[in-house]
């Protein structure tokens, strides 16, 4: 007996009995860690000896929306998540036309442009704070020769100028990965579609518009969401280069303070920052879903 159009009926069990080692490895790896984290974040309780378990319900959720520092700390969030976004995704994409032209040892600069994204982040984030260093850097010895900072200033050490030179380490490494998804898409576009453009008359911009963007909007919907739940949990780059100190503080550095530093605190904050954990996932899940809406991206 066949159902679901071709598919026998055994082929289907055997591909269900298949996924299920996959099923149990997600389970036991995703969703039993968030259902527990859901639930501690309804108690007010730490890993002190002696700390009883003390059921508060959403009262939680309640003081984290009436917290001065998780209100800081979410609006430096968007704010690095929108301008890092934004940025690496105009020089992903002219890094990718670029890359998907025609020319001498394309496949040699194609692999030089990955070296940043190849770079781990903790050594690229500590290379970046050497040379942001005020005595010894040597990004703020040439912006002091330039006149553009004060002698002495301390680029890491300045509220707003910080948040800007993390953005700047962000943008340096992660614009090729998103060049890289980019022109993957790029390359799954027929050039019979850009030569009949040229026949009709259509110039450089008109193609660009017509042809390039509206074929690559699925891509480009991918690498978007790729790259905002990325930068919406950033905690490795912040946490390097400045501990989330002079307003740079995310709400995954936030989370790791209440979660690691208060981990035996008498105030029982384990479950505080349970409940920050479920909001950066809720987040997340609202953002992805404005992408998926907003895009008509199709998940069949």
């Amino acid at each position: 007996m066949k159902v679901k159009g071709t598919y026998k009926r055994s082929d289907i069990w055997l591909a269900f009995w298949l996924i299920i080692p996959t099923l149990i490895a997600i389970g036991i790896t995703a969703f039993y860690p968030l259902g527990q984290t859901l639930y501690d974040s309804f108690f007010k309780w730490s890993l002190r000896p002696g700390f009883e378990r003390e059921f508060v319900g959403f009262q939680n959720y309640i003081n984290l929306f009436q917290d001065p520092r998780f209100l800081s700390s979410l609006w430096n969030t968007i704010y690095f998540t929108f301008f890092s976004v934004v940025i690496e995704f105009l020089l992903g994409l002219g890094t990718a036309l670029i890359l998907n032209a025609d020319f001498k040892l394309r496949g040699l600069v194609r692999a030089a442009v990955l070296i940043p994204w190849a770079i781990p982040t903790a050594v690229s984030s500590q290379m970046w704070k050497w040379m942001y260093n005020d005595q010894y850097g040597v990004i703020s010895i040439m912006l002091y020769n330039l006149g553009i900072l004060e002698e002495g200033t301390p680029i890491l050490g300045t509220p707003g100028m910080a948040m800007a030179a993390i953005i700047g380490v962000d943008v340096w490494k992660t614009t090729p990965f998103v060049a890289l998804l980019l022109l993957a898409g790029l390359q799954t576009i027929p050039n019979e579609l850009y030569e009949a453009a040229r026949i009709d008359g259509a110039n450089i911009w008109k193609q660009f518009t017509s042809i390039t963007l509206p074929v690559l909007r699925p891509t480009i919907g991918v690498t978007l969401i790729f790259r905002t739940l990325d930068a919406l949990r950033v905690f490795d780059i912040v946490y390097i280069m400045t501990q989330g100190s002079v307003g740079t503080e995310t709400l995954a550095v936030y989370n790791r303070s209440l979660l690691m530093d208060n981990i035996f605190s008498p105030r029982g904050l384990f479950g505080y920052g349970s409940a920050l954990s479920v909001v950066i996932f809720l987040i997340i899940g609202i953002f992805t879903l404005i992408y998926i809406r907003s895009l008509n991206i199709k998940l069949d």
